[in-house]
């Protein structure tokens, strides 16, 4: 088993590329984010079709073609120190296939995002590369907690996260240590069965997920029980259930941790002994806190409920 390769910390006046892999965004839409990224002392710089669009069923940040070749520039460019992600939507599947490392494997650097971003992160996983799951640019401008930006920035600067949790009734008391893995739970399961699926043998699996239907959830959740998923994994993290079902029909629409999905998930777990984490300020939401995925972590549930990298 090879060991995970951790990039180098950043220093004040390192450049930080920021592409769009997947949804098409506005100007507007990153301008506080580009500011934070100077106000912390590093220059950020825009990938060529960081605003391009091409509309194809849906409205990506340019062709397949454009976005492949922002994302190896990005990650191969040896005056760029990290690649942050302008957002995600629907689309990083389309580059998969054609990203280039070899650059990259000479020097690593951390690739910042969430949402359809996973499927980034999964193949660096593959690859033997750690990743930061945490806010991209365009959500700095949603008036979201700055806490998940700090603690991004701490990341970048070589200063991992330790995280005391609020208990949930959900939680599966026990202690659990392993390699992080996951993300947004639609990518985990679309990458199910193929080349770019994350291995879960002895891991702590991550999931988080917003505007599904109750039955898709389910249906989520019944593929990664019937690929063995659960057989494997050491532990379970859930962050944030958010947008769920429909407006009319969910009273807990809104809330980052939705309560109806939390109990789909728990009974759907309920057979096996691994120790589970509800209410993970990571997702979809409003305070949106950093992992980092191919990073050895701790677990703690009981009456402390802690995640120690």
């Amino acid at each position: 088993m090879k060991s995970i390769i951790f990039p180098e910390s950043l220093k004040k006046g390192d450049r930080i590329a920021v592409i769009s892999p997947a949804g098409s965004v506005e100007e507007s839409q990153l301008e506080t984010g580009l500011n934070l990224i100077r106000a912390k002392g590093y220059e950020p710089v825009v990938g060529k079709h960081l605003y391009s669009k091409f509309s194809k069923g849906y409205s990506y940040a340019g062709t397949e073609t454009e976005r492949i070749s922002d994302m190896n520039w990005a990650l191969n460019d040896a005056d760029i120190s990290a690649v942050w992600a302008s957002r995600g939507g629907y689309g990083c599947q389309h580059l998969v296939d054609y990203l280039k490392l070899s650059e990259f494997k000479k020097r690593p650097k951390w690739y910042i995002g969430y949402s359809d971003n996973t499927v980034i992160q999964s193949y660096l996983l593959k690859n033997n590369f750690a990743s930061i799951h945490g806010q991209t640019i365009k959500t700095s401008g949603f008036g979201v907690t700055p806490e998940g930006y700090d603690l991004t920035f701490d990341i970048l600067k070589g200063k991992f996260p330790k995280y005391s949790i609020q208990n949930n009734s959900f939680n599966k008391s026990g202690n659990a240590e392993g390699e992080l893995v996951g993300g947004n739970l639609a990518l985990i399961y679309a990458l199910l069965g193929t080349k770019y699926s994350f291995d879960f043998k002895d891991k702590i699996l991550f999931i988080e997920d917003i505007g599904e239907k109750f039955y898709a959830l389910d249906r989520m959740l019944m593929s990664l029980e019937l690929a063995g998923v659960f057989r494997k994994i050491k532990g379970l993290i859930v962050g944030g259930m958010t947008l769920m079902e429909d407006e009319k029909e969910n009273m807990n629409y809104e809330e980052s941790f939705d309560e109806f999905s939390y109990k789909l998930i728990a009974e759907r777990i309920s057979q096996y002994d691994f120790p589970v984490i509800f209410g993970f300020p990571n997702g979809h939401i409003y305070d949106n806190r950093p992992l980092i995925i191919g990073a050895n972590i701790s677990m703690t549930v009981g009456k402390k409920v802690e995640v120690k990298f």
